[in-house]
């Protein structure tokens, strides 16, 4: 693994700020800002490593060597930074999904239309397999992000489930994490729980994505050594098909809503509309402007984010 100065890791760091406010999102992946700032490939090769080999090189030669062979300091930085951004964003993503959901949106487009770029540079043999790979993962993400949502659930065993699945969409790029919590119920009782607090609520949410973290990266680790073109184009079309999910102006839909909360609050059917259609401010001027701050941070990302830190 890559030795790393203080530096370098506070990089890391700040990736893990920028995955987790992604990842509180509905929409957004924070597979893609893992991807597009070079340390998507190492955060699976790393996780890979959590494994048996890893218990008996503990056992047999010590904390220090297990440490590295996992990887470990690299996961202390970033999941330090997805925890910081997740628990002192929850409230305020909250907060513009509620009163600026045009503006937010806006800029989450345009930061998956630059990574969409990015990645698919990646790319340098378009055969007839990685363009039908592309048109799958398209395909896929636009029918998830297309489902309207359902009620809460908040049982137990039910929210380790929900972490153990949700947690395999948030480290695909493209894919929201978030949203999968929105189609399984469970999104609103997670985020309450980090905005209250809830230790049990939260750790039994963890133990979920533990679960899923160890089983499905390991899929992921076997794409991208046997099929790292194909995965690459899955990868590019899951970013267009959520490009629907994330789209800014949308207007509620039909005469009842979907989900009545307990605190009174309402879940609409939401449909996509051009901006002159919008069932309320459009705010096209400062909705293009957040759309190219998105772009732009990412491309600055990319040109200045140091790969090998």
């Amino acid at each position: 693994m890559k030795e790393r100065n203080l530096f370098h890791l506070s990089l890391v760091t700040l990736r893990g700020i920028a995955m987790g406010a992604a990842d509180v999102v509905p929409g957004v992946s924070g597979g893609t800002i893992a991807f597009i700032t070079g340390i998507y490939e190492e955060l699976i090769d790393s996780l890979n490593n959590i494994n048996l080999s890893a218990l008996r090189i503990l056992f047999k030669e010590g904390l220090k060597p297990f440490w590295k062979h996992i990887n470990g300091t690299f996961f202390v930085f970033l999941f330090g930074g997805i925890f910081i951004s997740i628990v002192s964003l929850a409230k305020i993503i909250s907060y513009l999904l509620k009163n600026e959901p045009v503006l937010l949106w806006s800029f989450f487009f345009g930061l998956i239309v630059a990574s969409v770029w990015l990645i698919s540079k990646s790319i340098k043999n378009w055969s007839v397999g990685v363009i039908a790979s592309l048109l799958i993962g398209t395909a896929i993400a636009f029918y998830i992000s297309s489902i309207q949502t359902v009620a809460n659930v908040d049982a137990n065993w039910y929210i380790i489930l929900s972490g153990a699945i949700a947690i395999c969409a948030m480290i695909l790029p493209g894919i929201s994490g978030s949203f999968i919590l929105v189609l399984l119920g469970s999104y609103k009782v997670v985020l309450e729980a980090v905005e209250d607090r809830n230790i049990l609520i939260i750790g039994l949410f963890l133990t979920g994505c533990v679960v899923g973290l160890m089983s499905f990266s390991r899929l992921l680790k076997y794409l991208f050594e046997k099929f790292k073109e194909v995965t690459f184009a899955l990868l590019t079309g899951f970013m267009v098909g959520s490009l629907y999910k994330v789209w800014p102006w949308k207007n509620e839909i039909g005469s009842t809503p979907l989900v009545i909360h307990s605190d009174g609050s309402e879940d609409w059917a939401m449909q996509n509309v051009l901006p002159a259609g919008y069932e309320g401010q459009d705010q096209l001027a400062m909705a293009v402007l957040s759309a190219l701050g998105g772009l732009l941070l990412i491309i600055i990302l990319e040109r200045f984010a140091p790969k090998d830190s």
